[in-house]
């Protein structure tokens, strides 16, 4: 279904879902509370967690060389029978190419556990790269990986509503995911739905529009991330974090993506109380460190099952 003829749907008549149901998938970290790398045997108990208390059998990491993580996780998830979505960190050559580098040596072996690459996260939010220059990052790793496999990359929404993006989408990137955070934009438990799907709205139709005009096969879409705090006081601005705050954003925002077909990742699947503190965009402390719809010892917070 076209996300324009969602929206306005959705808008007329909110117990309407559509016949096949989005896949869920939950962003996964590459460390220990501790700060340890992962084994592959902590990759088996994350998924033997996430498939007990949730419908997701996919997950998506973001640097593939940071701790071993294809390396690593990959003979996990095929041994429980979970996809990967695996990531490149393209800011810098480095990183880049340790990446690229990190998934050739496992993608023939891994072909059918891997769903996909995407190069870069919010690079083009952060101005690191044109669509051009990202659009050629892509183009690079697809030719060093086998024949056939996604590749795509994610960014803020705004970057695909604006046509920041317009060089990837029509330099025939097979998947687009699309980062959209009502949190961030200081969204009330009342707005927090209504901005998250306006998100989505404003960047899935510049995408349909960009494909019709050009006359190429739509992307696949994903909701990247999505997530919301659930430590009591980590607000921004009318947001306000809180595990009922979370569970209401999880169950009402959430949960409708994926209720009208739409695949989507959550942010994030574990609390990660490694991270350090950072500060928000309005000079307020942000952590970042209790965002999983699970603790740290992989419990789940609330009802994950939409």
């Amino acid at each position: 279904m076209r996300f324009s003829i969602l929206a306005a749907t959705l808008a007329a008549t909110p117990a309407i879902v559509s016949a096949a149901k989005g896949s869920q998938g939950f962003a996964l970290g590459t460390k220990q509370a501790s700060g340890e790398c992962k084994t592959s045997q902590d990759y088996e108990d994350d998924f033997d967690a996430i498939a007990s208390q949730s419908d997701a059998k996919i997950v998506r990491g973001y640097a593939a060389q940071d701790c071993d993580f294809a390396k690593n996780i990959l003979p996990a998830a095929k041994s429980k029978g979970f996809k990967v979505l695996l990531g490149i960190w393209p800011d810098v050559e480095e990183s880049f190419e340790g990446g690229k580098d990190a998934i050739a040596e496992v993608a023939s072996d891994y072909t059918d556990v891997i769903y996909g690459v995407t190069v870069g996260s919010e690079t083009l939010y952060r101005g690191n790269f044109t669509g051009s220059e990202l659009h050629d990052k892509i183009e690079a790793v697809r030719k060093a990986l086998p024949k056939g496999m996604k590749i795509g990359t994610a960014d803020s929404w705004n970057k695909y509503a604006d046509g920041t993006a317009d060089a990837v989408i029509t330099g025939g990137a097979d998947l687009i995911l699309i980062n959209a955070f009502a949190f961030w934009q200081g969204a009330s438990n009342e707005n927090a739905t209504h901005v998250y799907l306006d998100d989505m709205y404003q960047s899935v139709s510049h995408i349909e529009k960009l494909v019709e005009q050009a006359g190429i096969a739509m992307p696949e879409i994903w909701n990247g991330e999505t997530g919301w705090p659930t430590a009591v006081g980590t607000d921004y601005d009318e947001a306000k974090g809180g595990i009922e705050n979370a569970k209401l954003f999880f169950q009402n925002g959430f949960c409708s993506l994926l209720d009208w077909g739409y695949n989507a990742f959550y942010f994030e699947a574990f609390d990660e109380p490694w991270k350090p503190s950072s500060v928000g965009d309005n000079g307020k402390a942000a952590d970042e460190t209790t965002w999983g719809a699970f603790t740290a010892d992989r419990k789940a917070k609330f009802n994950l099952k939409c």
